[in-house]
């Protein structure tokens, strides 16, 4: 305890020093928080949106199937078994057929990936209730994104060509029944929803799928020629893109810890040029070399409590706020390809705090130890003279 009351005591007695010190280790504290909480906030929404919108608690793919080469889809599809047909009528799987295909907007012509889902399913958010429609016009739904490139809004009809199993091309109009609103841009941008009765009809392809979405209760794993991915493969390109971005959040964060550390050290080494007295006192007095640097040590390390006492009177309002109201995302963010938001809501959990406090302790730590061993070489005689070689 005399040693925590001479710290504190001395911090005190250098006044504005002190301060500035702790201001900017504050900072860098607050930063550190703030910045994994905006990443692990967007993973968070992500891995939700995901799920909610495309993935469901996993897929079964067709062996050849391979979602980043469109050539792959004229043979990824395969007929429905009895075994996969018991279990979409139990509701764990719902089945999606996907297949290249051509709209005509305005004139123009522009590729795009058609996709038949059940209009009955419920295990991804798509609307596909809205396909459950009576009519000779083949009905779709499309997200926002596809509506603004195709400049087309609910109501409008377009011209859709698309093959057939034997490569004959047809080409027949489809109506734009609803236009949804999703995070997730992979089930958006390029895509046009329609149902999958129809689609299968349209391309000779009867009672086929190429993959199954999967609900919560399923179990099962690799149904015959099935092949079942799970979540983590299904996510681990948003788990690569949130490891990038914290791998290159270090260098930020990191740079604002040594300039504050790096004052804590010159703080140090100047504090025991000045207090040659002082130190020679305490050993004279029979305190030993260790526990003077313990003194030191602790005067140093006193910067980070200061610095996490700070940081949280203004970091506690802020991070707080931004954690309610969320960080507004620009518009052209939609164009990414990434699963994001327009608002990013940040998480700060436990773990990221008491972390992110540890490090600027043990951090603030170390650094006042360096300067400080030079006392343990310390000739009592000479420091009360004012003399340390």
């Amino acid at each position: 305890m005399v040693a925590f009351k001479l710290a504190f005591r001395n911090l005190f007695g250098a006044g504005l020093r002190t301060w500035l010190n702790v201001s900017v280790l504050s900072f860098a504290f607050v930063v550190i928080i703030f910045y994994n909480g905006y990443l692990d906030g967007w993973n968070k929404q992500a891995y939700i949106d995901t799920k909610d919108w495309e993935i469901g608690n996993g897929q079964l793919w067709h062996p050849t199937y391979d979602p980043y080469d469109h050539y792959s889809l004229q043979d990824a599809h395969a007929p429905v078994s009895g075994n996969i047909q018991k279990l979409i009528s139990s509701d764990q799987l719902t089945p999606v057929l996907i297949t290249q295909a051509t709209i005509f907007p305005q004139g123009r012509m522009q590729n795009i990936l058609l996709k038949g889902i059940s209009p009955a399913q419920q295990i991804i958010k798509i609307p596909s209730k809205s396909l459950d429609t009576a009519g000779s016009i083949i009905p779709a739904v499309i997200g926002k994104r596809m509506a603004f490139a195709a400049k087309l809004k609910k109501g409008d009809n377009v011209l859709l060509r698309w093959r057939d199993k034997n490569g004959t091309f047809d080409a027949k109009e489809i109506q734009v029944v609803d236009v949804f609103s999703s995070n997730v841009s992979t089930i958006d941008n390029g895509n046009i929803w329609i149902p999958i009765s129809q689609l299968q009809q349209m391309t000779g392809f009867e009672n086929e799928a190429t993959l199954f979405v999967v609900d919560k209760t399923y179990t099962a794993g690799n149904i015959d020629l099935w092949i079942y991915k799970d979540t983590h493969f299904l996510l681990k390109e948003i788990d690569d893109i949130i490891e990038s971005k914290k791998a290159g959040s270090v260098l930020i964060y990191g740079l604002l810890l040594i300039i504050a550390l790096l004052a804590i050290f010159d703080t140090q080494v100047l504090s025991i040029f000045r207090r040659q007295k002082e130190i020679g006192t305490y050993i004279a007095l029979g305190m030993t070399r260790w526990k003077v640097i313990w003194i030191f040590t602790i005067e140093g390390s006193a910067h980070s409590i200061l610095a996490i006492l700070l940081g949280s009177l203004y970091g506690i309002p802020i991070l707080g706020y931004l954690q309610i109201k969320g960080i507004p995302l620009p518009k052209t963010m939609d164009s990414y390809g990434i699963t994001i938001g327009d608002r990013i809501f940040p998480s700060f959990s436990i773990g990221l705090i008491l972390s992110t406090i540890l490090l600027v302790v043990i951090s603030a730590t170390i650094v006042s130890y360096f300067p400080t061993r030079r006392i343990s070489k310390l000739n009592p005689t000479d420091a009360l003279k004012g003399k340390i070689s």
